[in-house]
């Protein structure tokens, strides 16, 4: 089994370019996803707001959305490394203790 792509990769390429930590870890439907609800919520909040709001006031959907796959796209890496850890070491501590890990 090899190697996950590290977390921090993921985190600032989904920082720098939306749904780019996404298509890192092989799930481009999903950063296609928290795009489209970008758009959509920043076009929702752009049509309610007030009209002497700041940009990021008239498109805060858009931003927690944004925050929203930032964080998403982390987790998921975090997890696969995690995972991935915790098999390397399971397999070479039940050779020595005689426990099977649980799949």
């Amino acid at each position: 089994m090899s190697a996950p792509t590290n977390p921090y990769l993921v985190l600032g390429a989904a920082i720098v370019l939306p749904a780019s930590g996404h298509v890192i870890l092989g799930v481009p439907v999903r950063g296609l996803q928290f795009l489209f609800f970008m758009v959509i919520l920043a076009w929702v909040t752009a049509k309610v707001a007030p009209a002497d709001a700041n940009f990021i006031g008239r498109h805060a959907g858009g931003f927690l959305i944004y925050a929203l796959s930032i964080l998403d796209a982390y987790k998921i890496a975090r997890i696969r490394t995690a995972k991935w850890v915790h098999g390397t070491r399971a397999g070479s501590d039940s050779a020595q203790s005689g426990i099977e890990p649980h799949t």
